[in-house]
């Protein structure tokens, strides 16, 4: 009964900078102490970190980058770059704009910090949407028979002037990336391969094939489409020729002689998390990934490998067969299934055709929900059933926990999740190959946990939370049910 009002006082908090920290305890006996650092952010959207102590933030619909004091709760804005946007604002409840365009539910995104920020590399890179190719076509850029809204997303990196506290002398490392009003994945990443630090960059698949993106063609598995992929970036420039071409590294897995290329692997379906760790002395990159109507993924991200969506969707074990990989009730849609993802006779089949040095399975999935259900579920839908419900999690974010600080956490992934409101813990094997034993879940409420960070003793995790519902499909929340509505969450470990 202690429990049970621990947790329903949890779910019960206030959006307001809490001084007293209250004791939760979740169902495997550890407590933490919850405290709000922060309130009312316009969708924060990533968290850091930083050298300096501070939590460095990006929202998302603002288009902010700001560093918030963690013991205070103060906030100091670095850079606002909404000039940039050349789309107006969306109306926030009604999702969508008048004229009927839907707008990205996030528009800046991804952040990382070079690692000598303050030791004479003050560099900060961030990702977001700067075009809507309907701009300069009143009412236009949605293409007829749902063939999808096209955006464009630009990488940036920027000095921080520490005296000043601003974000300065923008440098475009990348700005032809698509996007969409849906799944444009996100998140960035500096991580070191073989001894050297290279930016990474998710990309999700536009949501084409579902949706409003229902006639969009999928590119997943196009090499020469930066949809569906991670793409690796230089964090400094070389010595190229070409304004873009110095940014890409020469010894990428796909560059040719006629053309460089970012991708570092390919079959993602929306790939939000990407997250470093170093275990068993071997540093991997971990990806977490929403799964379209079951099979959320966390991968192990291999250079040049084939993660298989659209032709396998999470394990290729055949839930998928006779399926496709979205469905639609628009009938001007080509297809048994009305869209453009293709028609999956063989998830086995698809996995062996990419070829077995090159298909990696997921580490694991989340709801790899039976092939009876998922038949059902795609012919309610195709009636009109859009607003069907399935169980999935919608993973938003993802970290490696390598301290020894909290018991039988060590090398443990922890994957935030959009509608399953929680964190989940992974545990992983010796090597961080292969997860080990059950999901276990922490900090269950009325939350759209949208990214997670860990401080450097591992003693402290901060959750951000969504502002609105602004989203589409399997992560839909009521924005009424959010209980902190854009926050910043801190979770310390007491026993």
């Amino acid at each position: 009964m202690k429990t049970l009002k621990l947790m329903i006082t949890l779910c019960l908090v206030s959006c307001y900078i809490s001084t007293t920290a209250q004791i939760v305890q979740e169902p495997t006996r550890e407590k933490f102490a919850r405290r709000v650092i922060a309130s009312g952010l316009s969708n924060p959207w990533t968290i850091i970190y930083g050298p300096d102590d501070y939590l460095w933030i990006t929202e998302g619909n603002s288009y902010e980058v700001s560093r918030i004091n963690p013991v205070d709760g103060k906030k100091t804005v670095l850079l606002n770059i909404s000039q940039q946007r050349n789309y107006p604002r969306y109306d926030r409840m009604k999702r969508e704009e008048s004229g009927g365009k839907p707008w990205p539910p996030n528009g800046l995104m991804g952040m990382a910090l070079h690692p000598q920020l303050l030791k004479g590399k003050p560099y900060v890179y961030v990702a977001y949407i700067h075009h809507f190719e309907g701009a300069d076509k009143p009412g236009k850029g949605c293409a007829d028979n749902d063939g999808g809204c096209m955006f464009k997303t630009r990488i940036v990196q920027y000095t921080y002037n520490s005296s000043q506290q601003k974000l300065e002398h923008p440098v475009i490392i990348c700005d032809t990336i698509p996007g969409s009003n849906d799944h444009n994945g996100g998140r960035l990443l500096i991580a070191p391969v073989d001894g050297k630090e290279y930016l990474f960059y998710a990309v999700g698949d536009m949501g084409a094939g579902q949706f409003s993106n229902a006639g969009r063609l999928n590119r997943v598995q196009q090499i020469t489409s930066y949809e569906g992929k991670v793409l690796r970036f230089n964090i400094l420039p070389d010595e190229d020729p070409g304004t873009y071409n110095r940014w890409i590294p020469n010894n990428n897995p796909f560059n040719t002689a006629q053309r460089q290329s970012a991708v570092w692997t390919t079959g993602h379906r929306n790939p939000q998390g990407l997250a470093y760790g170093v275990i068993d002395g071997v540093g991997r990159i971990y990806s977490s990934e929403h799964g379209p109507y079951s099979d959320d993924e966390v991968n192990l991200i291999e250079r040049g490998k084939n993660y298989g969506h659209p032709l396998v969707i999470g394990y290729a074990d055949g839930n998928y067969d006779g399926l496709a990989a979205g469905v639609s009730d628009k009938t001007n849609l080509p297809g048994e299934w009305h869209t453009s993802y293709p028609f999956i006779a063989s998830e086995k089949a698809n996995a062996r055709r990419i070829g077995a040095e090159t298909y990696r399975d997921p580490l694991t999935t989340l709801y790899p929900n039976a092939a009876s259900f998922l038949q059902a579920l795609f012919q309610k839908i195709r009636s009109g059933g859009e607003d069907s419900e399935w169980p999935s999690e919608a993973p938003s974010s993802i970290a490696v926990y390598t301290h020894a600080t909290i018991p039988g956490w060590r090398n443990s992934l922890l994957v935030p999740t959009l509608k399953g409101g929680k964190l989940i813990r992974l545990k992983l094997d010796e090597k961080g190959e292969k997860v080990v034993g059950d999901t276990i879940n922490y900090f269950k409420g009325k939350e759209r946990y949208r990214a997670i960070e860990i401080a450097p003793k591992g003693d402290r995790l901060f959750l951000s939370v969504d502002s609105t519902n602004i989203t589409s499909g399997p992560s839909k929340e009521n924005p009424q049910q959010i209980s902190c509505s854009g926050c910043i969450i801190e979770f310390t470990w007491k026993e």
